[in-house]
């Protein structure tokens, strides 16, 4: 009965019957395809929640999807844009990418995406779309349908409450905590996403009153001013971070094994649930915790989008509107398999508050908005910044 309401309701949200003929073509074009699904794969728990929903897509619409796992979401811009200038039009070889920030703006700019498509998916109706920002929005980048939002990220850090009793809440506190712990924090290497965020963060917390985060630089001078206080401080951390500041994590998994192995006290995490996923894992103790700088979190929303020259069309948009069931969705949300929030507004489909698991036990306190991701360009330019001053 579940199924069948839902049918309904997402047929009547986009126009009735018009709308259910034009799917069911989708439909049928897409049995029998293979979707080529690039994604990170830096984490298990993602990738075994990849690995159910192909389970799901073959059984259910004859939809093979096959994770091609990535390191760096660059890493496929880089192919697309490579068969665009071999001219291969139609014959790409990715169908559906996982996206967002400078990816998604330097692949909307080159024009090597499929669409708009959002609005054409059944389960765009359980979307706010016009009250969210969040899902329209990509790093101040408008999506105008080439993305369909997927999950929620919100910067946090989380630390054993077994060997922490005061995590520090401020950077000034940070650096005081590492100086008064040498060898018990780190953070991931940009360009690694993690890293990265940990930069803009700071950023967020160090750059003059006058910055503005929502456009790119003025100039290599504007940009120089904006982060001199960030190199400064980051200047004084390193030699109290972990192996001296001369090594760092390559990813945020690899980093709570630092912290599972008792080799750190704190890791970082994109997804407010990570701390909680964990923990019901047994892959961190259940003393765990996770926590927001006092200055918030930043957040953004992560997206799904379809290359130009994608080969399974169709399969794609199948597969997304899958992703965005509130079965998938509420599966994604579960602790015990992933803790990523889920995108659909409970307020357009009444089913969603029950297939969602228990509210979060291990993020402690209040959750104020998220501090906005920085326009594109500030990510490129800090990851190349970074990468100047501090790779060896």
């Amino acid at each position: 009965m579940r199924q069948v309401l839902l049918a309904a309701a997402l047929a009547a949200g986009l126009g009735g019957a018009a709308a259910a003929d034009d799917w069911d073509a989708t439909l049928a074009a897409a049995r029998g395809q293979t979707v080529y699904f690039n994604a990170w794969g830096g984490d298990e728990r993602i990738n075994a929640y990849i690995a159910w929903a192909g389970e799901e897509l073959s059984r259910r619409f004859g939809v093979t999807l096959v994770h091609v796992k990535l390191a760096d979401t660059a890493d496929a811009v880089a192919r697309v844009v490579s068969e665009q200038a071999a001219g291969a039009d139609d014959a790409g070889s990715i169908d559906l990418i996982w996206i967002n920030g400078e990816n998604f703006a330097a692949m909307k700019r080159a024009k090597l995406l499929h669409g708009p498509f959002l609005e054409t998916l059944p389960a765009a109706a359980a979307l706010d779309l016009a009250g969210n920002p969040a899902l329209t929005t990509d790093f101040t980048v408008p999506t105008e349908g080439y993305e369909a939002p997927w999950g929620g990220a919100l910067f946090n850090v989380i630390y054993d409450s077994a060997t922490v009793a005061t995590p520090p809440g401020d950077l000034a506190a940070l650096l005081a905590w590492a100086a008064a712990h040498p060898g018990r924090f780190t953070y991931p290497a940009p360009p690694n996403f993690i890293g990265t965020t940990f930069l803009k963060q700071a950023l967020y917390a160090l750059m003059p009153a006058d910055t503005d985060l929502t456009k790119p630089p003025a100039d290599a001078a504007a940009f120089a001013v904006a982060t001199a206080p960030l190199w400064a401080w980051l200047d004084r951390l390193h030699p109290r971070l972990w192996r001296g500041g001369q090594v760092f994590p390559a990813s945020g998994p690899a980093l709570r094994q630092l912290l599972a192995d008792g080799e750190v006290d704190f890791a970082l995490s994109f997804n407010p649930g990570d701390a909680d996923s964990a923990r019901r894992q047994g892959l961190l103790p259940d003393s765990v915790r996770a926590y927001l700088l006092d200055q918030g979190g930043l957040g953004n929303t992560h997206f799904l989008a379809i290359p130009y020259n994608a080969r399974a069309v169709a399969g794609a948009l199948v597969a997304i509107n899958f992703l965005l069931s509130p079965e998938a969705q509420a599966r994604k949300a579960d602790a015990e398999i992933w803790g990523d929030p889920p995108v659909l507004d409970p307020r357009k489909l009444d089913q969603l508050s029950a297939w969602l698991p228990p509210p979060l036990t291990t993020l402690d306190g209040r959750i104020p908005p998220p501090l906005p991701e920085p326009h594109p360009a500030w990510t490129e330019q800090l990851e190349a910044a970074w990468l100047e001053r501090y790779a060896r």
